[in-house]
């Protein structure tokens, strides 16, 4: 069987937790399946870049370069669902692609398969970014879901939102797939020399958190949360990418004032290698998921496969992973929209993360008891050959 998977992140060009569940996805089904990818061609990727073998990568087309990004994104779907001519099943991730894979289905008469890794009409604060392309990026979500053969999610909440926001799609055409982590990847490193090369020292307790800048990863409350701290604490903040580079500015001037106020907090913006991040979070007390609206949330397997206690907000597929009291704690929050808006006490939000915090802080047996229940549950129920043997039936099912 040929499965063709549509995706705008592939690496070496991710910049999120799609991203990093493609490329993991892709490399175990290809002990099973013959496997084509297709994603997005980096404008600042290299020409003379080597091709990589089964990746077909696609630039936004001639005439689109300075067009909404929605709009550019219809348009490459365009070019993706003609180059999947041949497959057996195409399989899109993420709203930049779904649509590619609901045209490939209506023009090859092949399945489609989406996985839901969020939903636009419950990101609100993308319309920051897309302007009137967040009215485009939701049609061609619901549109692709909705005529869908299958639709994966990554949580049980995830499954429940898909059916809330869309009722036309069918319950009994979801399947509740959790998304995996690389425990030989991810596992604990306590060897210091990449934290050294960016100067993070050891001289106290660590708080990490590692976060795209958007609202909907709830870095603004976490900056809230650190003036609470214990102040014999550094805060360490792995952010790369933003939404806009107004939100990137902003996030850089709330770090400067927090500094002001005497809080000990080191924001990595640039290239930050994946040894040096297992080195953070193997070294790390805590790790923090401040996160708004989270349907699954990667990033806190990769924590907890360090060995690490999570810190995370008691929202979307976060209580799926993180086991309250077992391999961390979990904050309350109240939002508006569904759970989808911004908490709507903002202040007690970030007091209830830093309670927590502090606790673990205060307790490091309890924070290494933690630890270790957490790894282990990284590694006995969130395996990738696991997931990719679940998504094979899947596709086997509707082929």
């Amino acid at each position: 069987m040929r499965v063709d998977l549509l995706t705008r992140e592939y690496p070496p060009f991710v910049y999120g937790g799609a991203g990093v569940h493609v490329g993991q996805l892709t490399q175990h089904l290809r002990t099973l399946l013959d496997v084509r990818v297709h994603c997005y061609s980096e404008p600042s990727a290299s020409q003379d870049a080597p091709a990589q073998a089964g990746v077909l990568a696609h630039p936004v087309v001639r005439g689109f370069d300075a067009a909404n990004s929605a709009v550019q994104a219809m348009a490459v779907s365009l070019s993706m669902s003609e180059a999947v001519h041949g497959t057996s099943v195409v399989h899109s991730h993420t709203w930049y692609a779904n649509f590619a894979g609901h045209i490939a289905k209506v023009l090859h008469g092949v399945p489609h398969v989406a996985t839901a890794h969020s939903l636009e009409p419950l990101r609100p604060w993308k319309a920051e970014q897309l302007s009137g392309g967040y009215r485009l990026s939701s049609f061609m979500e619901e549109t692709a879901l909705v005529g869908a053969d299958r639709v994966i999610a990554v949580s049980r909440a995830m499954a429940d939102d898909v059916a809330r926001t869309y009722p036309r799609v069918d319950p009994d055409r979801i399947s509740v797939i959790y998304n995996g982590i690389d425990t030989d990847e991810f596992a604990p490193d306590h060897g210091t020399e990449h934290l050294d090369e960016f100067g993070i020292a050891l001289d106290r307790p660590l708080i990490a958190c590692v976060a795209r800048i958007t609202r909907q990863k709830g870095l603004g409350h976490l900056l809230r949360a650190a003036e609470h701290f214990a102040r014999d604490t550094q805060l360490v903040i792995v952010a790369q990418a933003s939404d806009t580079p107004e939100q990137r500015r902003r996030f850089g001037l709330a770090v400067d004032r927090l500094r002001e106020r005497g809080v000990r907090v080191t924001w990595i913006g640039g290239a930050f290698p994946r040894a040096a991040l297992r080195q953070l979070l193997s070294h790390a007390q805590v790790f923090v998921c401040p996160s708004i609206y989270e349907p699954m949330g990667i990033v806190n397997l990769e924590a907890m496969a360090c060995g690490t206690a999570v810190v995370g907000t008691a929202t979307g597929g976060i209580p799926e992973v993180v086991v309250e009291g077992g391999t961390g704690l979990l904050v309350p929050i109240e939002t508006d929209l569904g759970g989808a808006g911004e908490p709507t006490a903002p202040e007690v939000f970030a007091k209830e993360i830093a309670t927590r915090v502090n606790h673990l802080i205060d307790d490091p047996a309890a924070a290494r008891r933690m630890g270790l229940a957490g790894r282990d549950r990284a590694v006995t129920r969130f395996s990738w050959p696991s997931v990719a043997e679940q998504v094979r039936r899947v596709y086997e099912a509707v082929a």
